[in-house]
């Protein structure tokens, strides 16, 4: 007799060939991040935020080129915008939207992110 095993959930980015499948969900440590790479070589930081929601943006931090923002920490403005800020010049961006909350000239790649069965 065999049993099938409860899968854990994944979260999953979309990308230019459907959604792709990047990390478990339990790998996710509310508050903090992981980095992705995605086929195309890019980088991908991805969340869960302590509402549980999952979020993911582009990793490299484009005011030093490093590829951190997966490193930074979590917070929100007193408006409700959930943010990371890098690690390294403590730029804030925003990530529903990749908007620098410190620059507003400067934004950052989004990219879609669920949970997936």
């Amino acid at each position: 007799m065999t049993t099938s095993a409860t899968l854990a959930p994944k979260v999953a980015l979309h990308t230019d060939n459907g959604w792709l499948p990047v990390c478990d969900w339990d790998s996710l440590i509310p508050g903090r991040g992981v980095a992705v790479l995605l086929p195309d070589g890019r980088q991908a930081a991805v969340f869960r935020d302590g509402a549980g929601q999952v979020h993911a943006l582009a990793n490299r931090d484009p005011f030093t080129g490093a590829y951190v923002l997966s490193r930074g920490l979590l917070g929100s403005t007193p408006e409700g915008r959930v943010y990371v800020a890098s690690p390294l010049l403590k730029q804030r961006f925003d990530l529903g939207t990749g908007q620098c909350l410190d620059d507003p000239a400067v934004q950052i790649t989004t990219h879609q992110a669920r949970l997936q069965n």
